[in-house]
């Protein structure tokens, strides 16, 4: 292995098209089931040699010791027993705490990434095994695409792509803590009577699998339901999105950032410039992306 070697990684954003709550398991953790769906905004991660795991990144706020990256590093060397290091960089695009995914994607990267750099071998398929022991969303991000993803995150079942052109994502400015924090603490507030048998999942990801397409109304978000009592400010934020003409507007993840389909390509950009330019928003208008495969990769 040369020291100019360099592995560099998309890292994708995601939207949650489903989510909703099955129960609470003995670990203390919930059950979901959920279709999901990358996004072609992404971070950059790009990672080199080095004797030890070095973790930079350009938000001065993500530490290396709260970064995923770390983690991910930390676990794939745990699995395998390398005794390699490596130097990540990441250079991020997608907003921090946002719901979207920043920080299960950079770490599902660096999966990938290193899997390359230290000539592991590990199939996509053993690289979302261990992506369970970094985070629940980080096990459907070393692919990516369209997935049914169920149980805590570890259960990813890829599908067909789903049928939508182009999604509108509007990131509110919202203070939180961290994202393990803010996801702890929107799981919190859930309840009993918030748990569904995960129907509307199934029927989505049905729908999907059959090349239908997937109409806005198909969409639930459990966690849309306590956004507003979560991030003060959020509801106005929607109601602006929606006074635009926009008629569907979802959740991702756990927030606060939210999404909806544009009917039409123009339209959506016309929103987008509305949003950015004239409201000052932080707004994306994107593609979905397509599954990653392991040949996906720019060395130097």
């Amino acid at each position: 292995m040369t020291n100019d070697i360099r592995i560099e990684e998309k890292a994708f954003a995601k939207v949650n098209l489903t989510l909703e709550i099955i129960g609470k398991r003995r670990d203390g953790y919930h059950n979901l089931a959920s279709v999901m769906q990358t996004v072609d905004l992404f971070d950059t991660v790009s990672i080199s040699s080095s004797d030890e795991i070095v973790v930079s990144c350009d938000d001065a706020e993500i530490t290396p010791e709260n970064n995923l990256a770390t983690k991910a590093a930390s676990v794939l060397k745990k699995k395998t027993g390398i005794s390699d290091g490596a130097f990540i960089s990441i250079k991020k695009n997608i907003p921090v705490s946002a719901g979207m995914g920043g920080g299960s994607t950079d770490a599902a990267a660096t999966l990938r990434g290193l899997n390359k750099l230290w000539k592991i071998g590990l199939s996509l398929d053993e690289l979302t095994h261990f992506a369970a022991d970094v985070g629940s969303d980080v096990p459907f991000l070393v692919r990516g695409g369209t997935s049914l993803v169920q149980g805590r995150g570890e259960d990813v079942s890829p599908i067909t792509a789903a049928n939508i052109p182009k999604f509108l994502i509007l990131t509110p400015e919202v203070s939180h803590q961290n994202t393990t924090e803010k996801t702890a603490s929107v799981f919190a507030h859930v309840n009993v009577s918030m748990f569904t048998r995960g129907s509307l999942t199934h029927k989505l990801a049905a729908r999907v699998r059959s090349g239908s397409d997937c109409p806005p109304e198909f969409f639930f978000n459990q966690f849309g339901t306590i956004a507003e009592q979560m991030f003060p400010g959020w509801g106005e934020q929607r109601d602006q999105l929606m006074s635009l003409g926009a008629r569907d507007v979802m959740l991702c993840g756990a927030g606060p950032s939210m999404f909806t389909v544009p009917p039409s390509k123009e339209l959506g950009t016309a929103w987008h410039l509305l949003l950015t330019r004239v409201h000052g928003k932080r707004a994306f208008l994107v593609d979905p992306s397509p599954a990653i495969s392991l040949d996906v990769e720019t060395e130097s």
